[in-house]
């Protein structure tokens, strides 16, 4: 079972890989994410490039491949830390994918994606908490920062034990992902979701 955890995991990481951002502009005839806006390829810069429709597709894909790696992995009977590994795989697709010179976006919609594969419950309360603060205080960078700090914790309470290394890898990835974002919180220059 490990060595189809390890496979699963290699194919989750390629899933990952492939930018939803990248391929909606690509099909709508939009500026590329990667040098338009925050010049990051994922929902929120697609939200500001094109608006709500391309921003909810490329939102919907990049949690699809969080999710459906996951899904398939545990109807195979993969779990605990391996079926974190797999969930962990999907996000460092997204964050550096092999088709765009390791360069991709942030991670945080394949990871949410990743987290309802792992427990619904944990999974829709993190995306919950994500809503919560970006609906509140309209800041997309603190909703996922937030979020990445709740989800281990989260998954503690209401999955398995085994998902704490892989998860633990998922938020330290994440926060790091958006230390520009939080100089910017930190000096008030970051910009709002306009919803």
């Amino acid at each position: 079972m490990i060595i189809v955890a390890i496979i699963l995991s290699a194919v989750a990481y390629i899933i990952g890989s492939l930018s939803s951002a990248i391929i909606v502009c690509k099909f709508l005839n939009l500026p590329d994410p990667r040098t338009t806006g925050s010049m990051n390829p994922g929902a929120t810069n697609v939200l500001r490039i094109g608006g709500k429709t391309p921003a909810i597709i490329t939102l919907a894909g990049d949690m699809l491949k969080g999710f459906i790696p996951v899904l398939v992995a545990h109807l195979i009977g993969i779990s605990g830390f391996f079926l974190g590994l797999v969930a962990l795989s999907a996000v460092l697709g997204h964050i550096f994918p092999i088709f765009f010179n390791f360069k991709g976006g942030k991670g945080v919609a394949t990871a949410l994606g990743a987290f309802l594969g792992l427990s619904l419950i944990a999974g829709i309360a993190i995306i919950t908490c994500w809503v919560l603060v970006a609906a509140i205080l309209r800041y997309s960078s603190l909703a996922s920062i937030i979020a990445a700090l709740v989800a281990p914790i989260l998954m503690l309470i209401f999955a398995n034990a085994g998902y704490l290394l892989p998860m633990l890898m998922i938020t330290l990835l994440l926060i790091c992902g958006h230390m520009e974002n939080i100089k910017r919180l930190r000096s008030k220059t970051e910009s709002k979701i306009n919803f």
